[in-house]
């Protein structure tokens, strides 16, 4: 599925923040021009969790790629280690 067309859910992107161990700001997109464009390194500064879940879950282009989400498996952003570790 297309991750800009069609966003995770709130409750997937939760999970995934739950289960990563990361904190919300590294599942934004911060070098893309709608998170520069929305200020959103001042808005999370007072935002949410459950606010910026919200915002990623609403658009697509805030959320961090590849986003890989499977059976156990929650990986934010491309690290070779971490995935030949999950995927052999």
């Amino acid at each position: 599925m297309h991750i800009v067309e069609h966003p995770p859910s709130k409750r997937v992107l939760a999970t995934v923040l739950k289960e990563s161990g990361l904190e919300i700001r590294k599942l934004f997109n911060t070098s893309g021009v709608v998170y520069r464009q929305g200020d959103y390194k001042e808005k999370l500064k007072t935002m949410s969790d459950k606010e910026a879940i919200a915002e990623l879950s609403a658009q697509g282009k805030l959320i961090k790629r590849p986003l890989l989400v499977g059976d156990g498996v929650h990986l934010v952003g491309f690290k070779e280690d971490a995935y030949q570790d999950a995927l052999g």
